[in-house]
């Protein structure tokens, strides 16, 4: 049996954060599930799962990555970063899709 000692505010914040994390990872796995089962992409589904990546990598990065407790700069860059990565997977995927249904 795993025994989780709750002293401080570390440990019960950690402690939520990875419930937060493994929530988002169910949600992922229902939006999977509840999925259309044909081969074709669907753009609702798509777009949620990389929502769901990126708000993930951005918590980890706050809580795992000690950028919580980092400079203004650091944080900010980071934030970018996430935007950036976000961006560049939603832009290819919608012209992707527009490119291939044309």
């Amino acid at each position: 049996m795993i025994n989780i000692k709750l002293n401080g505010n570390i440990n019960k914040r950690l402690l939520v954060v990875w419930v937060v994390l493994a929530s988002f990872t169910l949600a992922y796995l229902w939006i999977d599930h509840s999925a259309d089962r044909s081969l074709r992409p669907s753009s609702i589904v798509t777009t949620s799962v990389i929502v769901i990546a990126l708000v993930k990598v951005r918590i980890i990065f706050r809580e795992f990555m000690e950028v919580r407790q980092a400079t203004v700069l650091l944080r900010r860059l980071t934030d970018a970063w996430v935007v950036l990565i976000g961006a560049a997977l939603l832009g290819s995927y919608f012209i992707g899709t527009a490119i291939g249904s044309a």
